[in-house]
Formats: structure tokens, C-alpha cells, sequence
């Protein structure tokens, strides 16, 4: 079983729990249904989980909670956890390039850091 944590700053912040924080009880609990069968389920369903092609093995949770669509990036530090850098609502079909960026500056920083 894969174990998923979420990327904390130099400074302590943990930008995805204080982007889950904003959303509504209803939408964090698809989040989580959806980080539970990534964590449990081995693959996982492409249409829940997949490498981000042309990126630094930069990984992408899909969440679809009604209307909204929310991305979480991250990357595997090991076989076995997946350490999520950051979130965002999806507006369009691609994934926005400066969240791509955003994700493989933190797993950069993270990875020094160890």
C-alpha cells in the first residue's frame, strides 16, 4: 500500500492542506475518496492517476466532484510514497505549464531537503 503525504515548505506551510481547507466538505471528500484508491489500489485507473508525459516524473491525481474539476501534482520519493506538491481547480483541457513548474521546483526543494 502506498502511503501519500503532502509537501511542506522550508517554513512549515502545507500549501495543499491550505488549498483543501477553501473547498467544501463535499468536494474534500471526493479529494480524499480518490487519494484512498490511489493509496489502496494497485494500478490505479489511469483516469485517477497518471505520469505527466515531458516533466521531471511529475504524477497527476484527477478528481472530477460534480461540475469541478481539481488536479493534485506530486511525485514518488521511493516505490511507495507519493508526496503531493501541489492543487488547483482545472478550468481547461491542458495542465496549466506553471503548475507543472511549480510541482518539480517542490520535489527539487523536497529532495534537498531529505
Amino acid at each position: 500500500m502506498k502511503k501519500i503525504v503532502f509537501y511542506k515548505t522550508a517554513a512549515g506551510k502545507c500549501p495543499v492542506q491550505e488549498y483543501l481547507d477553501k473547498l467544501s466538505d463535499k468536494q474534500v471528500m471526493k479529494i480524499t475518496w480518490v487519494l484512498k484508491l490511489i493509496r489502496e489500489i494497485n494500478p490505479v485507473p489511469t483516469n485517477y492517476f497518471k505520469k505527466l508525459v515531458n516533466t521531471d516524473d511529475i504524477w497527476e491525481a484527477r478528481v472530477d466532484a460534480g461540475r469541478d474539476t481539481f488536479r493534485l501534482l506530486g511525485f514518488f520519493d521511493g516505490r511507495e510514497l507519493v508526496v503531493l506538491t501541489n492543487s488547483f481547480q482545472k478550468k481547461t483541457q491542458k495542465t496549466p505549464p506553471n503548475e507543472i513548474k511549480l510541482a518539480e521546483r517542490r520535489k527539487k526543494e523536497y529532495l534537498a531537503r531529505k
